[in-house]
């Protein structure tokens, strides 16, 4: 209800991965160039790993905009799998309907997949999200998949994505091999304050804002005490703010607006209003809403 008020297009705060508002943090701007070098120079293995809401996901959607052609991708979301329905998910995502039933055939088949991108100057990247969830064997399985090459180069790259969790697993004695052939490793860190500050701005003007949505430098502070620059935190705070925004009739949020929106994100107050009511604020802010 908020959009029309503040004259936004679409919502600057929803907590899906949409890649269109990713932000280049220093640490997501080295992440994102580490992987497109991958990508292009096929090193084999490449993770990334962050803290719960640090970017992961759309990291990976900002890397699949920018590939061009020539690569095709395979991208798992379901790290609950076993070894077979992983071939089976990959082999499916390349746009290749596994029709084989054992564990050989369907490596045999995606061998034949990548060969015949190959042939064709195709580069072939499988993505897994939530890495960290793979079992053992499966990342055994993995392992052997980067088996998979020439004589002169891989045939996929494969780039696991994950929370601190996942380091841990790689270190262990049993992965011993495949954490040796890791070539590329970054770990997403939360935002700092400058650039939580960009980022809500950022965010604003891919949404519609041209200027006329403000935060006070007390209010960015807050948000950043809040959540210590984890984008989905910030994300959650910021939307409800604009909401405290809306039913305050004001295109600037100050500090204690982001105050209320903290409380009842912690369940310390509830804000009820009738149907009226939000209907009574948008008709009298609406009217009150500067020029964009």
């Amino acid at each position: 209800m908020y959009l029309e008020f503040y004259g936004l297009k679409e919502k600057p705060f929803s907590l899906t991965p949409d890649p269109q508002f990713f932000f280049l943090g220093e640490t997501h701007r080295k992440a994102m160039e580490y992987l497109l070098y991958g990508i292009r120079e096929r090193e084999g293995f490449m993770v990334i790993t962050g803290k719960i809401g640090t970017g992961k996901t759309t990291l990976c959607r900002a890397v699949l905009r920018r590939l061009d052609g020539q690569v095709r991708t395979a991208v798992i979301f379901n790290s609950f799998l076993t070894e077979k329905d992983l071939l089976k998910s990959i082999l499916l995502d390349f746009g290749d309907p596994p029709k084989r039933r054992t564990r050989k055939e369907l490596i045999d088949a995606l061998n034949e997949l990548l060969i015949q991108f190959l042939s064709r100057g195709e580069n072939a990247v499988l993505i897994i999200d939530e890495a960290q969830n793979l079992s053992t064997p499966v990342l055994e399985q993995i392992r052997m998949l980067s088996n998979l090459e020439t004589e002169k180069e891989k045939m996929i790259q494969i780039i696991l994505l994950g929370q601190p969790e996942l380091e841990v697993k790689l270190r262990s004695s049993e992965l011993k091999q495949l954490d040796q052939r890791i070539a590329i490793r970054c770990r997403l860190s939360p935002l700092t304050l400058k650039e939580t500050e960009c980022y809500i701005y950022q965010r604003l003007a891919v949404a519609g804002s041209r200027g006329q949505i403000t935060f006070s430098p007390s209010a960015i502070a807050e948000i950043y005490r809040f959540s210590q620059g984890t984008p989905r935190l910030i994300n959650l705070l910021c939307d409800r703010s604009l909401m405290g925004g809306f039913v305050e009739g004001t295109f600037h949020i100050e500090r204690e607006i982001v105050i209320k929106a903290e409380k009842e994100l912690n369940g310390d107050s509830y804000r009820s209003f009738s149907l009226r009511d939000l209907l009574f604020f948008g008709k009298r802010t609406i009217q009150s809403r500067p020029n964009a």
